[in-house]
C-alpha cells in the first residue's frame, strides 16, 4: 500500500487524494482536524487557471525604453522573454543601481504570507539574495499588528499576549466567567496561522468555554464576529469608539470603588497620572459613561452595568488585532491593558488581557516552544528602513522627515522596488495614491505565480512555482507535527522556484556560491530538517531520521509543556520577575513615550476622535463607516482566483454587507450592484442586506484583486470591490506609524446601468515577440 502524501498551507494540513491516473484529484482535511478549512480546495484549480503566469515577462515600454517609460506601469502590455534574458536584465539593473545610488536605493518589499514551507519562503529567499548583494532598504513591523508591536513593549516590556504566550484556551475554559471581546472572536480568521495549521480548534474551544459557564460579550459593529452558537451578547459599538467605551468602563470602576488599587500599586506605575485624566482633573472633563455614550454608541447605563459585571468575577479582556488598525490604534491597546490592570486579574487563569484570540488559529494554543530553523537571510549591512505601511509615502517623498518610536528619520531615495511573495496592491491603503507612488522608482521587479495587480504594475515579472510544484519542509509554529511537502505536480509552463530564479541572478553577479552554499532544493530541505531534529531533541522530542520522515510524509510528536496564564510569574513575584519596562512594571504612564513629545500619542491612554468617523456630532450623515475585515473565502488576497472565493461573489463582484435601514435609505436591494465611493476612489460591489451589521456601517472584506476599469489611470473605478481604493493611507500615530484601514467613511449608491465585467483573473495584454 503506498505511503500517504500530505501537504501544508497557511490554512491547513491536507491529505492528498489521487485519481486513477495518479494525478492529484483533491486535498482532503486531516482526519483529526475538527474544522478543516475549505480554502485548500482552491489550490488545485488556481494552479492552472487563466491568471497563472507561464513564463518571464517584461513590460513593453520598459523593454524598449527602460526606466524612462515608468508612467506606463499598469497600462502597457507585456512581452514574453526567456529566462536567460530576464535574469540577466535583473542582474544588470541591480548592479547599475547599487553602483550608481548605493544599496539603500533598493527596496526589498516582499512583505506577505506567500506560501507555507520553511525553505521556499519567498521573503527569506529574496532578502538573503539582497543581503548577499550588499543589502537593501527594508520595512519593519506588520500590517496585522504594527501598533501593537511598537506600543506593547513600552507598556508591558514585550509583545507577549499578541502572538505568543497568551493565557491558553484550557485555562480560559476552566476559570473565565466573562469573556469581553472587543472585535469579537472571528473564527474565519482562525482558519489560518503563518506557516500552517494542524487542527482548527478555536470554534471547539469557544463551545467548551460556553458549556463550562463562560459568558461572552461581543463588542463589535458586526454581530457575526462571534458565531451565533456561542450565544454572545452583542454590543454594537460605533467604529472608532472603543477607547471611549473602555474609558467609560474604567471611570465606572474607579467611581464605584471597584478598581483593584492593591494590584495597581504593586504591579503598575503611573496610574495616578492616568487617573487625573480619567476623572477630569487634568482637563475638566470626566471620562464617565455619560461622556462615553455618544462617542461609542453604547448607553451610559449599559456601560455602568458592564463595568460591574466585569468586576464581579474572573474577566478576560480580549482585543482583536483589527482594532488597532485604525487612527490612534495605540490607544485601545494601552487602554485595554489599563482596564485589565484596574480589574486586578492579570496573571490569573482566565483573567487579564489578550490580543488576537480568533485572529490566528495558534493564538491561545499551548505552544511546544521549539525555535524551528528557517532559511537563513544573513545580516543586512544597510540600516535603512521604513514602517511597513509607509511605502507610498517613501516613494513619493524621498528625503522627507518622519518620526517613528522616538526616532527622527527620513525616507530613503528608492530607485528599485523588488517584491516577492507579497501583494502591496492588496494590503496597502489608498491604492490610487500607491499608483502615483509606484511610478517613481526606476525599476519594479515582481516574483509571483499569478497576474495579481502588483504583477500587472511591474516592469519585470519573474513567475514562480506554487507549493504544489516543489519540495519543502512544512513546520507549523505551535503545532505538534512536521510535513514532508513533496512536489505534487510538474511546474506550470516555464515557471521556476524563487530559489532557482535567485540562484541564476546571483550567478550573473558572481554570487551564486555564497547564495546557495552549494546546496540544491533537497539539500536545503534535508539541512533544515537536520536543524529541526537538533532543536526538537533539545526539548526532549525525538524525530525520525530524514529518510524515514520523507518516506512517511509526516512526523508527529507530543509536548508536555504546561499552559500558564500570561504574566503568571510576574504576578507571583514582580520583584523577582520584573517586566522589561523601565520600571519593571506595567506602565500605565510611560515616561519614555511622554518624552517623545508626540501630540498624537502622549504618555498614557487617551481618547482621540478620528478624522473620519460617524461621531457624536453627527457629521457626514449620508456616509457609512467602512469595515474592511478579513475574508471568509481566502487568506487576504491569496486564492481570490480560487473556486471558493469566486463562489462567494455576486455577479463576479465582492459582496458588501449593509444594515437593512441603511440599504432602504439608499434604495439598495439584496443582490444589487452598488457603487461605494469617497474622495479617494470608488469600487463596485454586490449588496448583502444583513441585521448582523450595525447601522451606519458597511462591511467589505479585504482581498478582492484590484481591477481598475481603465488600467493605469489614477482614480479609475475598481470593478471588483477592493476596499483599499477607499481606505486612508496615514499612520496610527508618530509612535508606530501603523496602517489605519478601519478609519474611513464611504458613500453608497445603487447602480442601475450596465457595467464592465470583472477581468481581474484574466491576463493583461501580451504582445507577441
Amino acid at each position: 500500500m503506498p505511503t500517504q502524501t500530505y501537504t501544508m498551507a497557511h490554512w491547513g494540513t491536507y491529505r492528498v487524494e489521487r485519481g486513477a491516473d495518479g494525478a492529484v484529484a483533491a486535498l482532503a482535511g486531516m482526519g483529526d482536524d475538527p474544522a478543516p478549512s475549505a480554502l485548500g480546495q482552491s489550490m488545485l484549480g488556481a494552479r492552472t487557471d487563466s491568471a497563472r503566469i507561464g513564463q518571464p515577462m517584461v513590460r513593453a515600454g520598459y523593454l524598449e525604453s527602460g526606466p524612462a517609460s515608468r508612467a506606463g506601469r499598469g497600462a502597457e502590455p507585456f512581452v514574453p522573454v526567456d529566462w536567460d534574458t530576464a535574469t540577466r536584465l535583473v542582474a544588470a539593473e541591480v548592479d547599475r543601481i547599487r553602483k550608481a545610488h548605493g544599496n539603500s536605493a533598493i527596496f526589498g518589499g516582499s512583505y506577505g504570507w506567500a506560501s507555507a514551507g520553511r525553505f521556499h519562503h519567498a521573503q527569506s529567499q529574496l532578502h538573503r539574495f539582497l543581503n548577499v548583494a550588499g543589502g537593501y532598504t527594508r520595512s519593519v513591523n506588520t500590517h496585522s499588528h504594527a501598533a501593537l508591536e511598537v506600543a506593547l513593549p513600552h507598556i508591558i516590556g514585550s509583545t507577549d499576549g499578541m502572538g505568543d504566550n497568551h493565557t491558553p484556551w484550557p485555562l480560559i475554559c476552566e476559570a473565565c466567567d466573562l469573556f469581553v471581546a472587543f472585535g469579537g472572536v472571528p473564527e474565519k480568521n482562525a482558519q489560518v496561522s503563518a506557516g500552517g495549521v494542524a487542527r482548527h480548534e478555536v470554534g471547539a474551544w469557544l463551545e467548551r468555554c460556553r458549556e463550562a459557564g463562560t459568558e461572552f460579550i461581543n463588542i463589535s459593529p458586526l454581530r457575526s464576529d462571534i458565531a451565533a452558537r456561542v450565544g454572545a451578547q452583542w454590543v454594537p459599538v460605533r467604529p472608532g469608539g472603543d477607547t471611549a467605551l473602555m474609558l467609560g468602563l474604567a471611570h465606572a470602576l474607579e467611581a464605584e470603588g471597584l478598581a483593584d488599587h492593591g494590584f495597581l500599586d504593586r504591579y503598575t506605575t503611573g496610574f495616578d497620572r492616568f487617573r487625573a485624566y480619567l476623572m477630569g482633573q487634568a482637563d475638566g472633563q470626566p471620562k464617565d459613561p455619560d461622556w462615553a455614550a455618544p462617542l461609542c454608541g453604547v448607553a451610559a447605563g449599559d456601560i455602568r452595568a458592564l463595568a460591574r459585571r466585569m468586576a464581579q468575577g474572573r474577566t478576560m479582556i480580549s482585543v482583536t488585532w483589527a482594532l488597532q488598525r485604525a487612527e490612534h490604534g495605540e490607544q485601545p491597546i494601552w487602554m485595554a491593558v489599563t482596564l485589565a490592570a484596574m480589574l486586578g486579574q492579570i496573571g490569573l487563569p482566565g483573567g487579564g488581557f489578550g490580543f488576537g484570540y480568533g485572529c490566528s488559529n495558534r493564538v491561545g494554543k499551548i505552544d511546544p516552544s521549539i525555535g524551528w530553523p528557517a532559511f537563513p537571510q544573513f545580516r543586512n549591512p544597510i540600516d535603512s528602513f521604513i514602517p511597513v505601511a509607509r511605502v507610498a509615502d517613501m516613494l513619493l517623498n524621498p528625503g522627507a522627515p518622519f518620526n517613528y518610536d522616538g526616532r527622527a528619520l527620513s525616507y530613503p531615495d528608492i530607485r528599485m522596488v523588488w517584491w516577492a511573495g507579497g501583494n502591496p496592491f492588496h494590503h496597502q491603503q489608498d491604492l490610487n495614491k500607491l499608483i502615483a507612488a509606484w511610478r517613481r522608482p526606476e525599476t519594479v521587479i515582481v516574483q509571483d505565480a499569478w497576474w495579481t495587480a502588483t504583477a500587472r504594475h511591474a516592469d519585470i515579472v519573474l513567475p514562480c512555482t506554487t507549493s504544489l510544484e516543489r519540495n519543502d519542509l512544512g513546520i507549523a509554529k505551535g503545532e505538534p507535527l512536521l510535513i514532508a511537502m513533496k512536489r505534487l505536480a510538474e511546474p506550470f509552463g516555464q515557471v521556476r522556484s524563487d530559489y532557482d530564479i535567485l540562484s541564476d541572478i546571483a550567478g550573473h553577479l558572481g554570487l551564486e556560491e555564497e547564495f546557495t552554499e552549494g546546496r540544491d532544493e533537497m539539500g536545503w530541505v534535508r539541512h533544515l530538517y537536520d536543524g529541526a531534529q537538533e532543536r526538537a531533541a533539545a526539548k526532549g522530542i525525538a524525530l525520525p531520521d530524514f529518510d524515514g520522515f520523507w518516506a512517511e510524509g509526516i512526523a508527529r510528536f507530543t509536548s508536555d509543556r504546561e499552559g500558564k496564564p500570561l504574566f503568571h510569574a510576574f504576578r507571583a513575584d514582580p520583584e523577582a520577575n520584573p517586566l522589561n519596562t523601565p520600571s519593571g512594571r506595567i506602565e500605565i504612564f510611560s515616561e519614555t513615550v511622554a518624552g517623545f513629545g508626540y501630540d498624537d500619542c502622549p504618555g498614557h491612554p487617551v481618547w482621540f476622535a478620528p478624522r473620519e468617523w460617524l461621531g457624536a456630532e453627527g457629521r457626514a450623515q449620508d456616509s457609512l463607516h467602512l469595515i474592511s475585515n478579513q475574508p471568509v473565502t481566502r487568506l487576504h488576497g491569496q486564492m481570490d482566483n480560487g473556486a471558493v472565493s469566486r463562489a462567494s461573489k455576486i455577479d463576479g463582484r465582492e459582496p458588501a454587507a449593509f444594515n437593512p435601514a441603511d440599504a432602504a435609505a439608499r434604495g439598495i436591494a439584496d443582490g444589487a450592484l452598488v457603487r461605494l465611493f469617497n474622495d479617494r476612489g470608488a469600487c463596485l460591489v454586490g449588496a448583502v442586506i444583513s441585521e448582523d451589521v450595525a447601522p451606519g456601517v458597511v462591511q467589505l472584506a479585504t482581498g478582492a484583486w484590484f481591477n481598475p476599469e481603465e488600467p493605469g489611470r489614477i482614480g479609475a473605478l475598481d470593478l471588483h470591490g477592493n476596499p483599499n481604493v477607499l481606505t486612508r493611507d496615514a499612520g496610527t500615530s508618530q509612535l508606530a506609524q501603523g496602517p489605519i484601514a478601519h478609519s474611513a467613511l464611504v458613500r453608497a449608491e445603487a447602480v442601475t446601468t450596465p457595467q464592465k465585467p470583472v477581468t481581474a483573473f484574466d491576463p493583461p495584454p501580451i504582445q507577441p515577440t
